[in-house]
C-alpha cells in the first residue's frame, strides 16, 4: 500500500516533529575517516528485487540492510497465524506472500543474504501505522514478528530449515524501520522492551551521525536536495516517485526521473565526502517505482562510490560495528512520517 509521507518535509515545512535533531560534529580528516554508506530495502517482498540488489552487492562490495515484513514469510493459506492489534485474523496493507512456492523463494533469498553478509532487519509484520498503538500493542506486533519468522518453514509446511534458523532468528535480528515512518514514545518503550539495537525511522534535515537514546541507537533518513530548484526531499525512493509523478507511473519520463534521482544522490555523497563525511543514508522498496528509475539511479551510483578504497557501503548492523564509539550521545529525534510500503 503506498502512502504519502511525511507531510511536513513534502510541503518543506522543515520544523516540527518529523525531524531528528540536525547537529552534526566532524567525524575527523576526511583523508582518515571512511565515508559510510547506508542503503537499506523495505518490505523485501519480491524473488526478483532479492536477485537484484544481491548481485549489485556482489559487483560493488556493497552490504545491504533488508528490512522484512513477516507477512511475506506467509502464504494465502496461512496468512491468519498473523493478527495486527485490533484487526481480525489475516488482515494486512500489504498482502502476504503469493503462495507457498513464492514463501518458499523468499525464504532461500533471506538465508542467501545473510550468508553473504546482508543484515535481516524488521519491518513489522501488517504495515499498519503504529503512531496510536500502546507499548503492548507494539510488543504484540514484535512477538508476532519473531514466532512467525522463528515458525515460518513448519507454518508454511516447507522443508530444508537450516540447522542455525533458530539462532538466527533470536540473536540476529536487531534493527527496525517503522512503517510509514510513524513513531511514538510507545514504540520506543517497546523497543527497548524486546531488545532492539536500533531504530531507522525517524527524519533528518541532513545526513547526521546515528544518536543512542534510551537504550536504543536512532538512525535517521536524511532531507536531501533535489531537482532544478534542489528542493529538499527525504532520501527515499517513494518521496521522489510522488514529488515527480504524483505517485502515479510515468514510464515515458523514466529517464529524467532517474538523472535527477541520480544527481541528488551524489550530491548529497559528495558533499559529506569532502565534508565532515557523515554516512550517507538512502531508502528503497521493492517496487520498481517509475519503470525503475530510482532503482537504476541507486545501481548507478553503487557502483560509482560504493568501489571507492576510502567509501564504505554496509548494513546499520556493520555500521555500529565499526563505529561503535560515535553512538553515545543522547538525540532527541521524534517520529517522521515517510515510509510508503510495498
Amino acid at each position: 500500500m503506498l502512502r504519502p509521507f511525511c507531510a511536513g518535509a513534502l510541503a518543506l515545512a522543515l520544523a516540527g516533529p518529523c525531524f531528528a535533531n540536525d547537529a552534526t560534529a566532524s567525524s575527523g580528516p576526511a583523508s582518515t575517516t571512511p565515508q559510510y554508506v547506508i542503503i537499506s530495502f523495505d518490505g523485501a517482498l519480491h524473488l526478483e528485487q532479492w536477485e537484484r540488489s544481491r548481485a549489485l552487492a556482489r559487483n560493488t562490495g556493497a552490504r545491504f540492510t533488508f528490512f522484512l515484513s513477516c507477512v511475506y514469510l506467509l502464504s494465502p493459506e496461512t496468512r491468519k497465524e498473523y493478527q495486527a492489534p485490533g484487526m481480525r485474523p489475516g488482515r494486512s496493507n500489504v498482502g502476504s506472500g503469493y503462495s507457498r512456492e513464492d514463501v518458499a523463494g523468499r525464504l532461500g533469498q533471506v538465508w542467501k543474504a545473510r550468508a553473504e553478509g546482508h543484515e535481516i532487519a524488521s519491518h513489522a509484520c501488517g504495515h499498519f501505522d503504529g503512531k496510536d498503538w500502546s507499548a503492548g500493542d507494539w510488543e504484540s506486533e514484535f512477538d508476532q514478528f519473531a514466532s512467525i519468522v522463528a515458525n515460518v518453514w513448519t507454518l508454511n509446511g516447507i522443508e530444508g530449515e537450516p540447522e542455525a534458523w533458530q539462532d538466527f532468528v533470536r540473536k540476529e535480528i536487531q534493527g527496525f524501520r517503522a512503517p510509514y515512518l510513524s513513531t511514538s514514545p510507545a514504540l520506543y518503550t517497546a523497543l527497548r522492551a524486546r531488545g532492539f539495537v536500533y531504530d531507522a525511522s525517524t527524519v533528518s534535515r541532513g545526513p547526521v551521525a546515528p544518536k543512542a537514546q534510551g537504550g536504543v541507537t536512532r538512525f535517521s533518513l536524511p532531507l536531501i536536495p533535489e531537482g532544478p530548484r534542489e528542493k529538499q526531499i527525504i532520501a527515499m525512493d517513494y518521496n521522489l516517485y510522488v514529488r515527480h509523478s504524483g505517485g502515479k507511473e510515468k514510464p515515458d519520463e523514466a529517464s529524467t526521473f532517474e538523472q535527477r534521482a541520480y544527481d541528488a544522490f551524489l550530491a548529497s555523497f559528495e558533499k559529506e565526502y569532502t565534508g565532515k563525511r557523515t554516512p550517507v543514508q538512502l531508502g528503497f522498496h521493492f517496487t520498481l517505482m517509475n519503470d525503475g528509475a530510482y532503482w537504476n539511479a541507486m545501481e548507478r551510483f553503487a557502483r560509482e562510490v560504493c568501489v571507492k578504497d576510502d567509501v564504505q557501503c554496509v548494513s546499520y548492523r556493520d555500521y555500529l560495528a565499526q563505529r561503535p564509539g560515535e553512538n553515545s550521545g543522547e538525540n532527541p529525534a521524534t517520529g517522521g512520517s515517510a515510509d510508503g510500503g510495498t
